[in-house]
C-alpha cells in the first residue's frame, strides 16, 4: 500500500500533464466530471455536530477551514479532474463529509507524497489525507486515524508478455511511487532475495507517472495499493492487467500532529457518525472501493 498511495488515473500524455500542474490550492468538485469512477450521484446530506467542532484546534474553529495536504496523483483515491485543478476521488468525498460533520470545510493543498507528513508536523497543513498506510514508522512521527483498508497489487501489460510473477520479480524493470510502502518496505526485501539478478527499480514522484511507465513499455511491472491498480487497469482500457493476489492489507490513516490528540478524536468520532448515517459507505461506493470499508476508526498510536 502507499506508505502513501497514489493516483493511477490520468494515463495519457495530456492527463499526465494536467496532473502535474496543480496550483497553490486545489479546488474540489464532488460529483463533477467524468472520471470513470462511481455513479457520481448526489452525496448524502451531512449535519454538523457542534460538540465535535469544539474539539478542533482553535485556529480551525476560527477560520472554518481545514488545510489538507494531498498528493493528487493516486486515483481513484485522490487525483485531478480533467480541468487539471479540481481534486476528486474517494478520499476527497469522504474527507469533505468529515469536514462537514465537524462544521467546517476542507481546502486541499498540492504536495508530493513524501513531504506531507513533515508539512503536517511543521504546521503547513492541518492534516494529511493521501492514502497513507498506517505503520510503526509513521506513528512515531504523527497521530493517524484509520478510515480504510487496502493491500498491495502488482500489474503488468495485458497478456503479461514479460511473465511477471510477484513472487519472483528478479530481472524485471519495476515502476513504483517514491515514499510508498511498496518502495520502502516491499521491494527492498524482494531485491535482496534477487541476489545477482536484481530488479531495475524505477521510482516516480507520482503514481500516475509509474503507471504511464508501464503503459508505455518503459517498465515491465508496477505495484501499488490495490484500489489504485484496479482503477488503472479499468482506465487504461485493457492495456494493463493485475498479476498475482492482493497481499499485506493494512489501514489508511489521516495524518494529524502528535500534540493534537483531541483533533484526532474529533476525526475518529466524525467518521463513526458518518458510518452510522450511511454517508461513509456511500462515499466508498461512489468510487467502487467499498470492499475497503472498516467499521472501527482508531487512533494510532
Amino acid at each position: 500500500m502507499r506508505t502513501r498511495h497514489i493516483a493511477a488515473a490520468a494515463l495519457s500524455a495530456l492527463a499526465l500533464t494536467l496532473s502535474a500542474c496543480g496550483s497553490d490550492s486545489l479546488s474540489t468538485n464532488p460529483g463533477g466530471g467524468d472520471t470513470g469512477g462511481g455513479s457520481q450521484s448526489p452525496a448524502p446530506q451531512v449535519s454538523a455536530n457542534e460538540e465535535l467542532k469544539a474539539l478542533l484546534p482553535q485556529e480551525i474553529q476560527d477560520s472554518g477551514v481545514i488545510q489538507v495536504g494531498t498528493d493528487a496523483s493516486y486515483a481513484p483515491n485522490e487525483f485531478l479532474d480533467a480541468d487539471g485543478e479540481t481534486v476528486i476521488g474517494m478520499d476527497i468525498d469522504l474527507f469533505d463529509a468529515v469536514a462537514a460533520k465537524l462544521g467546517v470545510t476542507a481546502e486541499y493543498q498540492p504536495a508530493t507524497f513524501d513531504t506531507i507528513i513533515t508539512g503536517v508536523q511543521s504546521g503547513r497543513y492541518d492534516v494529511g489525507v493521501s492514502s497513507f498506510t498506517i505503520n510503526e514508522e509513521r506513528t512515531k512521527q504523527v497521530n493517524m486515524v484509520s478510515y480504510f483498508s487496502a493491500g498491495t497489487q502488482w500489474a503488468a501489460a495485458a497478456g503479461n508478455p514479460e511473465g511477471v510473477d510477484p513472487e519472483n520479480p528478479c530481472g524485471l524493470v519495476v515502476a513504483v511511487q517514491t515514499g510508498t510502502v511498496q518502495q520502502e518496505e516491499d521491494l527492498p526485501v524482494r531485491q535482496e532475495a534477487c541476489g545477482d539478478d536484481p530488479m531495475e527499480i524505477l521510482p516516480f514522484d507520482g503514481q500516475d507517472q509509474a503507471t504511464n511507465a508501464l503503459v508505455s513499455g518503459r517498465a515491465d511491472a508496477m505495484l501499488a495499493d490495490s484500489p489504485v491498480v484496479a482503477y488503472a487497469v479499468q482506465q487504461t482500457g485493457g492495456q494493463l492487467e493485475t498479476v498475482g493476489e492482493i497481499y499485506d492489507a493494512a489501514p489508511y490513516g489521516y495524518v494529524v500532529p502528535t500534540e493534537q490528540r483531541q483533533f484526532a478524536e474529533a476525526l475518529s468520532q466524525a467518521l463513526t457518525e458518518l458510518e452510522a448515517e450511511g454517508v461513509y459507505t456511500a462515499a466508498l461506493e461512489t468510487w467502487n472501493v467499498e470492499d475497503g470499508a472498516i467499521d472501527t476508526f482508531e487512533i494510532h498510536p
